[in-house]
């Protein structure tokens, strides 16, 4: 088993320490809120979250295969079998967005944040009148960026200067970037500038905004727009490319193909997800400093 391709792969690309980082943190929260496994389970519960946040890191949200090369490795105190490992996994869901509210909260203590959309396709658009898990015109969307028409959701991301997303928002891929911008500005620590692209320009927007949440938006101008100034430009240039980063890395974790049956399933592997990119960036931040 060990000589196999996709084990081999698997060991050279898998962080043990980042493993181990993901299950204790996973683990101290379920245990501060006292939460307990039952006597007979063979998986502790931290264990099912942390071979689904592990899926989404290493494997493209591919449950089976994280399942199976995590437990030969030795990472897991026994083995489940892929049936049993989803019904473990859908009981637990709920635990997978409040992991993310609560590490996403540990980093917002920036001055600086940056904010992007990205679309979540559900399916391919030729078969958005045979989709079960949505339906409707508002969830048909472009990405003007790609020049590419989809089906599903659009993600809001805001992230901060080192990669770490601190809140996001789901919507129809069909509502505008400013729909979500109030509440998630709502979320940030007052005083600070959330730096965005030029889908976000609204004078009437920027003065809402900070008058409500005392964030300042700062949108890279269009051409015809009045510019900002050197000092605003400079800051836009420093810090937006990040986002594009994350954008990549979600990208790479397959945030663009889920697979799922359901709206649960595939909202668990965008938690997972969101919380595997925590995790990895907030691993390299840590070791770096």
């Amino acid at each position: 088993m060990e000589s196999t391709p996709t084990f081999r792969k698997a060991k050279t690309l898998m962080n043990e320490q980042m493993i181990v980082a993901i299950y204790v943190v996973i683990d101290d929260v379920m245990q501060a809120l006292e939460q307990t496994d039952h006597a007979l389970s063979q998986l502790k519960n931290a264990e099912v979250l942390t071979v689904a946040v592990v899926a989404a890191a290493y494997f493209q949200n591919h449950h089976e295969r994280a399942l199976w090369v995590m437990w030969r490795m030795g990472y897991l105190s026994g083995k489940l079998s892929t049936s049993r490992f989803n019904r473990r996994l859908h009981q637990l869901r709920d635990w997978l967005p409040y992991l993310v509210e609560v590490l996403a909260s540990v980093w917002q203590s920036e001055t600086v944040y940056i904010i992007d959309s990205m679309p979540l396709p559900v399916c391919k658009r030729a078969r958005a009148k045979r989709c079960h898990k949505v339906k409707g015109r508002a969830f048909y969307g472009v990405c003007v960026a790609k020049d590419e028409k989809f089906f599903g959701w659009r993600l809001h991301l805001v992230c901060s200067t080192t990669g770490i997303p601190v809140a996001f928002e789901v919507l129809p891929a069909s509502y505008h970037d400013l729909t979500p911008i109030h509440e998630l500005c709502a979320s940030l620590p007052p005083g600070t500038w959330l730096v965005t692209d030029k889908a976000y320009n609204s004078a009437r927007e920027e003065v809402s905004i900070l008058l409500a949440s005392e964030v300042r938006l700062l949108p890279k101008r269009k051409a015809n727009m009045l510019a900002h100034t050197p000092t605003d430009e400079q800051l836009i240039q420093q810090h937006r490319k990040r986002i594009e980063t994350v954008n990549s890395q979600l990208e790479n974790m397959g945030i663009q193909c889920l697979h799922a049956r359901t709206n649960e399933g595939f909202f668990l592997k965008l938690h997972a997800s969101l919380l595997a990119l925590i995790c990895s960036n907030g691993f390299a931040v840590s070791t770096s400093n």
